[in-house]
């Protein structure tokens, strides 16, 4: 019953019956027409209120409220699967985690060398042996943005979240698509310099090896947005 109420009252507002400012009818009022009790009618009143939908005022009685503004989560619309918000993705990862290279460089401690290399190393395995290596992938730069002792970096790369790591060009073995030895070869290596040059505390290495990684993950994707059709990277 409160549930039923609850729901007319939504789509008599939502439908503009009751538009923001009007006062809904009194407890009487809505016991009478919708042929309910009064713990009803509060109960439903108490729903609304909890969506902002309504406020009662002392000896006033209950007003619909301006709806509030809908907030969209920061990157909730991008888009993985079309290489443009890829590219945009790329850009950006790019500025923050080139410095983020060089703060933990600076000032990592001996516990986080120790989870940024155990990162490394799980990453390696998942390339080597051809599994899925996303999550791997995004743990060791999460392992680097938390040695940068910057909580704001670290923040930014989990609202990215895992799928800020294209990986189109690393398959799992089994989908069909053989992925270049040269290539895995290749990023394996850009990992290692990173972190090479983060444990060997050198903030300019580190910074531009992170960039340069990013900077060809960039130039593959690009290559691919010239390319209509293209697959891999």
């Amino acid at each position: 019953m409160v549930t039923d109420l609850a729901d007319k009252l939504r789509r008599q507002i939502s439908g503009g019956e009751y538009v923001p400012g009007d006062r809904l009818p009194s407890e009487a009022e809505l016991c009478k027409t919708h042929g309910v009790s009064r713990t009803v009618v509060r109960e439903a009143i108490a729903s609304l209120r909890a969506d902002d939908l309504v406020e009662p005022r002392q000896g006033s009685g209950v007003y619909v409220l301006q709806p509030k503004p809908v907030v969209t989560a920061p990157f909730s619309d991008v888009d993985y699967d079309r290489i443009s918000s890829v590219v945009e993705l790329l850009e950006l990862r790019m500025a923050v985690e080139a410095e983020a290279a060089a703060l933990a460089a600076a000032r990592r401690s001996p516990a986080q060398e120790e989870q940024i290399v155990h990162a490394l190393r799980a990453f390696v395995l998942q390339v080597r042996e051809h599994l899925p290596t996303s999550e791997a992938d995004f743990a060791l730069h999460l392992a680097i943005a938390e040695a940068s002792n910057n909580s704001r970096i670290v923040e930014f790369l989990r609202l990215l979240g895992v799928n800020s790591i294209p990986r189109q060009a690393l398959r799992p073995s089994g989908t069909g698509q053989k992925v270049d030895d040269a290539y895995l070869t290749l990023i394996i290596g850009e990992h290692e310099k990173i972190v090479d040059a983060i444990l060997d505390g050198s903030p300019g290495e580190a910074r531009q090896k992170m960039r340069t990684h990013l900077e060809g993950s960039l130039s593959r994707y690009r290559k691919l947005l010239r390319s209509s059709g293209a697959e891999g990277a």
